[in-house]
């Protein structure tokens, strides 16, 4: 019976040891060993041991980089009310635990006390649009501040970023409504850019295609003109002086009804009613020009071109007796076909053929 008795009690006293001297530290965490409340020494990770019913270990110490978060509401300088989350990141050095741990008692409020302090004072000196593009800045301020206040108490700042500035639902949709508004009139200029570009450019097209109009109107004229005065030259050659300009005039006049004939755009035509009045109209128009011709000749001949004596004194002047009419020479009519029955093309070379026809059986006899 003593056997097992005394094998309880080595039992017994092994579990006491172990709840109560030995125990074990994690990895990237430390332990502080105390006894009856006063520092005694740092347990470093592994297995550890410490007197039993006299030492006492604290909580874990955590050595890792940790991160608070702290959301700030401040106002800028022109009185918007923005909230500002920061994120602060912090770690404890191993050879500074002993001071993190009993230097501060509260280390995180003491954290957010800083940054609570930094940032309203950074906000309040800001406009809206400035505290927007400062925020490196204010994260850069925070972190200089706290870097030097909580490096005396065992703390390590990191890194401390100013994740957003958020101001009210209300301020946003006004800002989103600027920036809409900046946008059209940044796209109203553009398209107005552009058309006024068009339109240069276009009316730069139309001045050149103007001027290369009117170059070539120029051409155009004189070539007419040096084309007419060859003609005039020749038909002087020829033995038609009198009546070249006449001859040129109806040939040019022809032309262009030839041309109107072939041209179906043409929007008012003053030309006689009835097909056989373009018939009678060049035969007025020959029969002016010859008779025109034969008065001319007949004054040339006349005897009466000497000088006439002052006429006697009458008591009742009389009127002198009417010279006679010459009688011009007139060219023989021929059949006329029917000329309703021709198109108007037809009707226009017939009517030129008869005046050439007349032209060469008058102009020989006169030459």
């Amino acid at each position: 019976m003593a056997i097992p008795f005394l094998l309880v009690i080595v039992v017994v006293a092994v579990i006491l040891i172990r709840a109560t001297a030995l125990f074990t530290v994690r990895t990237q965490e430390n332990r502080i060993v105390e006894r009856f409340g006063k520092f005694v020494r740092v347990a470093r990770p592994g297995l550890n041991f410490k007197a039993p019913f006299i030492d006492s270990v604290t909580p874990p110490i955590s050595l890792r980089v940790q991160q608070l978060e702290v959301n700030i509401e401040s106002k800028t300088k022109d009185n918007v009310f923005v909230t500002v989350p920061v994120a602060v990141q912090y770690v404890i050095p191993e050879q500074n635990v002993v001071a993190a741990y009993y230097r501060l008692s509260d280390p995180t409020a003491q954290i957010r006390s800083y940054v609570f302090d930094v940032v309203r004072s950074a906000l309040s000196g800001l406009n809206l649009d400035e505290a927007f593009e400062s925020k490196d800045d204010i994260a850069g301020s925070v972190e200089k501040t706290l870097s030097s206040q909580m490096r005396e108490y065992g703390f390590e700042i990191v890194n401390t970023l100013v994740t957003d500035i958020s101001p009210d639902q209300r301020v946003r949709d006004s800002m989103n409504s600027i920036n809409a508004a900046q946008r059209d009139r940044v796209a109203a200029q553009s398209l107005a850019e552009a058309d006024k570009i068009k339109r240069v450019t276009q009316a730069e097209a139309e001045a050149e295609a103007k001027r290369l109009q009117g170059v070539g109107v120029a051409a155009q004229r004189k070539a007419i003109a040096e084309g007419i005065a060859e003609q005039y030259e020749m038909l002087r050659r020829v033995g038609i002086e009198s009546t070249a300009e006449q001859l040129l005039m109806m040939t040019q006049y022809f032309d262009t009804m030839q041309d109107v004939a072939r041209n179906g755009k043409t929007s008012v035509l003053y030309l006689p009613s009835n097909p056989g009045g373009i018939g009678s109209m060049f035969d007025e128009i020959r029969n002016a020009l010859l008779q025109g011709k034969a008065a001319e000749s007949a004054f040339e001949d006349e005897p009466g071109s000497r000088p006439a004596p002052p006429p006697r004194p009458a008591p009742r002047p009389q009127a002198p007796p009417p010279r006679p009419q010459e009688q011009f020479p007139q060219l023989p009519q021929e059949p006329e076909p029917d000329s309703g029955s021709l198109p108007p093309q037809g009707r226009l070379q017939q009517a030129r053929q008869r005046l050439t026809e007349g032209a060469e059986r008058w102009l020989p006899g006169q030459q």
